[in-house]
């Protein structure tokens, strides 16, 4: 296990766990934000995309109650990402993705708490000093989830993702713990 707190447990994702990785990613109601509802997948292509060598990118299933739940992946940002977002080259960045998968859980907290984890994992863990997302600025639930985990939109990305044949506008998103922690810290004692 990778992370553990609570009812949710994130672990590496494994070639057996594609048949739930397929049949999340057939929903519309997921695909509507992650990858689109013009994307079709099968076993083959699931194993391709999300198990097999992602190089850098780790893919984790999450469980909710020994259930699976959804899915999150992380990734240090090279140079040439953190240069492309206008972020600092020096700073060991890591993006994260992830969806629940399970629609009837949507709504619950669930999000805010797996990203939560996945933040306080990634800090602690692999020494994170500032983290991003980039979703889409139409998918308002996502942003709202983000915000409550203390992440803060830096700029719009401008036709940023090809999202159903068109370009979309997506918001950079960071978490920047130095920054947190001088905002704590300056708030009034009461």
């Amino acid at each position: 296990m990778l992370v553990q707190q609570g009812r949710l447990a994130i672990r590496a994702l494994q070639k057996s766990d594609a048949p739930v990785m397929l049949r999340w990613l057939q929903d519309e109601r997921v695909l509507e934000f992650y990858e689109g509802r013009d994307k079709h997948f099968d076993l083959q292509s699931i194993i391709e995309i999300f198990i097999e060598d992602q190089g850098e990118t780790t893919p984790c299933l999450v469980w909710l109650d020994n259930k699976p739940l959804g899915y999150v992946q992380f990734y240090p940002l090279d140079s040439e990402d953190k240069q492309a977002l206008e972020l600092p080259v020096e700073d060991i960045i890591y993006g994260l993705d992830q969806f629940i998968g399970e629609p009837d859980f949507w709504g619950l907290g669930l999000g805010t708490q797996l990203v939560s984890q996945m933040r306080d994992y990634l800090i602690t863990e692999k020494a994170a000093q500032r983290l991003v997302l980039d979703p889409q600025s139409r998918n308002l639930r996502a942003i709202a989830c983000y915000e409550k985990c203390g992440f803060e939109k830096l700029r719009l990305l401008p036709a940023h993702e090809m999202h159903e044949g068109q370009l979309q506008d997506c918001w950079l998103m960071q978490y920047y713990p130095a920054r947190s922690s001088l905002i704590a810290s300056s708030r009034p004692k009461i």
